[in-house]
């Protein structure tokens, strides 16, 4: 290898450095915690998400996953998780298949949803690798790589794989805790403050609420003094009633079929006067 092609590449590697670099920087610097960890009763969550891996016995080290001539069915799906937990990992990949293409993609699956890394398509894996760089900025992240056989009907695919996952330096570990932690406090203020705002008018509604339901609870007792003179006059109403129901019939009676002792006295005299 010529000094020239050397340094091109040492150049090309510190291109790729700065640029991984200044993409984790812009993760941490956007950092939002995930809305369970926001609201979960202890804090404790909440700051293991923002400090990441412990430094204890941590060395950075890269973890490899192969797959070689692994078949993908007819009219199938081959899903290939991986869990990444340290944010600003750098995750490579390279996938090949036997004799035809195959359906490829990538998804990154976190608490506040899923992102696509590549959008799934047939690659043409079987002429050449078909390889990919990205930064995982957010954990905890699913990372299921999607191998795609579903559109053919007749042919099993064969493929292969190598995904490298290399965590960040200790120095990048540290330097992205501090910028999660001030992302982090800014939205925990914002919405710190916006629940002081919420806490005053809930506080105001609950004051005209017992108000008014202690003044319903007057009401209410007037109410009940009201409906026991009215229940009680209705009883003596219903008394009152049937009582001269009964007398205006009775009258109604003597008007229209006359006295008893009446004709009694008029049968006793006609007696009399024969």
């Amino acid at each position: 290898m010529s000094e020239e092609t050397k340094t091109r590449q040492n150049r090309l590697a510190e291109l790729e450095a700065k640029a991984v670099a200044e993409a984790t920087a812009s993760a941490d610097d956007s950092f939002k915690p995930a809305p369970s960890l926001l609201n979960a009763p202890s804090p404790e969550a909440l700051l293991q998400q923002v400090d990441g891996p412990s430094l204890e016995g941590y060395h950075g080290k890269e973890s490899v996953y192969v797959g070689k001539s692994v078949p993908v069915a007819v009219r199938a799906k081959l899903e290939v998780p991986i869990n990444v937990s340290a944010p600003g990992s750098v995750v490579e990949y390279a996938i090949e298949s036997k004799a035809y293409d195959i359906g490829f993609g990538v998804t990154a699956e976190r608490e506040e949803g899923i992102t696509v890394v590549k959008e799934s398509d047939r690659v043409n894996s079987h002429l050449a690798p078909v390889t990919g760089k990205f930064l995982v900025g957010t954990v905890p992240c699913l990372l299921k790589f999607e191998f795609d056989n579903d559109y053919s009907w007749f042919r099993e695919k064969m493929i292969s794989y190598r995904i490298t996952v290399t965590p960040p330096s200790v120095e990048t570990l540290m330097a992205g805790r501090r910028r999660r932690a001030k992302a982090c406090q800014k939205a925990v203020e914002e919405d710190l403050q916006s629940a002081k705002v919420r806490l005053e008018t809930a506080d105001s509604q609950m004051i005209s609420l017992e108000t008014e339901i202690s003044k319903l609870e007057k009401e209410i007792e007037e109410k009940k003094k009201t409906l026991e003179v009215v229940s009680k006059e209705q009883t003596w109403l219903k008394t009152r009633v049937e009582l001269r129901s009964m007398q205006s019939n009775l009258l109604q009676q003597r008007i229209s079929a006359g006295w008893t002792d009446e004709a009694d006295k008029a049968e006793e005299e006609e007696k009399k006067a024969s």
